[in-house]
């Protein structure tokens, strides 16, 4: 099972966007996907559908070990793919496990117990390397950075590597970066195009071959609580999440040989 963690502490780079359409793109694939919105904010939840202002069960009860994941698991319809939402209460859940013991471990747990019932679990992390991120990162065994290039884009990262590398160190020794992601791209924009050939320079083969460009189906879908392939499939976006979901069934299928072979 799969577990990629979709994180970066910069808000507004399309991390939830990413998210979404991902897991329906896989789950488009034949995939048995399961998304995990982990940001108080419930932006994944609301995209995929699901109404977090009346939810009973979410995340959050899991995380205080109140519930188990199978119980807070609501099916998309519209996307096609498996959500455990989410929504403010969860950002109780930092104070309340500040004194717990394993604190970091209550999503690693939890997931664990599914017992490989899905393909893929994508987990979409708060803004903030906080204590909810830190449970994320533990639980993964994969992390996607979703990123503008911009300037300051690469300023963040490197703290962001930092945290990875801590959690590697002392809480999740297979933890690895599996590809950053290239959002919100413009390709008329000399910036940009400069910050991704940097990124190229300086992680290689782990920069995704995929750019999701500037797309407003993208941005609009979500008011429908649609993922784009749900709301307009021939758009540029739709197209990009779909090669993106190929890009990551092509990686895993060639990781595999390499530890068979």
């Amino acid at each position: 099972m799969k577990i990629l963690a979709i994180t970066n502490q910069k808000g507004g780079v399309g991390k939830t966007t990413t998210c979404v359409n991902l897991a329906a793109s896989l789950a488009s694939l034949g995939q048995r996907v399961l998304l995990i919105d982990l940001d108080p904010q419930g932006n994944a939840s609301t995209g995929s559908g699901v109404d977090k202002a009346h939810l009973k069960l979410s995340i959050y009860h899991v995380l205080i070990g109140e519930k188990s994941l199978q119980e807070v698991i609501v099916k998309s319809e519209k996307a096609g793919f498996d959500i455990a939402p989410s929504n403010r209460e969860l950002a109780g859940a930092e104070v309340e496990l500040v004194n717990e013991l394993a604190r970091e471990n209550r999503l690693k747990v939890a997931i664990a117990k599914l017992n490989h019932a899905y393909d893929v679990v994508l987990l979409d992390c708060p803004p903030a390397l906080n204590l909810v991120t830190v449970n994320a990162l533990t639980a993964a065994n994969a992390v996607m950075i979703p990123m503008q290039c911009e300037y300051y884009a690469l300023e963040g990262l490197s703290d962001l590597v930092n945290t990875i590398k801590k959690v590697r160190a002392h809480l999740n020794p297979a933890l690895e970066i599996e590809g950053l992601l290239r959002t919100l791209f413009d390709n008329r924009n000399m910036l940009a195009q400069q910050v991704s050939a940097q990124l190229i320079d300086h992680f290689g083969d782990k920069v995704y071959q995929t750019v999701i460009p500037r797309n407003i189906r993208l941005a609009e879908a979500p008011s429908y609580g649609l993922p784009v392939l749900s709301y307009d499939k021939s758009s540029k976006g739709a197209v990009a999440y779909l090669e993106l979901a190929r890009e990551i069934i092509s990686k895993q299928h060639v990781n595999k040989e390499k530890k068979h072979g």
